[in-house]
């Protein structure tokens, strides 16, 4: 279950970075609520699941999913540059992930 936990917790951290953005600095009420809302539950699931997975593990997936999801969310929806570089360096956030994930045995 603490696998799912971190997984709801790395979306939550993409929504709530997008709401930030949508939010205009926090002078946008609506996305302001979304935004912070989502952290503070992002940051509640996170710590449910490291009653159970290792704090290198838990941390490193969960800001791997944000960053990852974030930067898939600035090109397809806010139309922001997709160069070589910039997808490479997401392709190894997420085989970094994948890494993590494959080698504990934690949970």
């Amino acid at each position: 279950m603490a696998w799912v936990y971190l997984s709801i917790a790395g979306i939550l951290e993409i929504i709530w970075a997008a709401a930030m953005k949508h939010s205009e600095g926090f002078t946008r009420l609506g996305p302001s609520v979304v935004s912070l809302a989502a952290m503070v539950a992002s940051v509640v699931l996170l710590s449910i699941s490291m009653k159970t997975l290792p704090l290198g593990t838990a941390y490193s997936i969960w800001t791997g999913i944000g960053a990852a999801g974030a930067f898939l969310f600035g090109i397809v929806m806010l139309g922001e540059q997709a160069s070589v570089g910039r997808i490479l360096a997401a392709a190894l956030i997420v085989s970094g992930i994948v890494l993590m994930k494959l080698t504990d045995t934690s949970a």
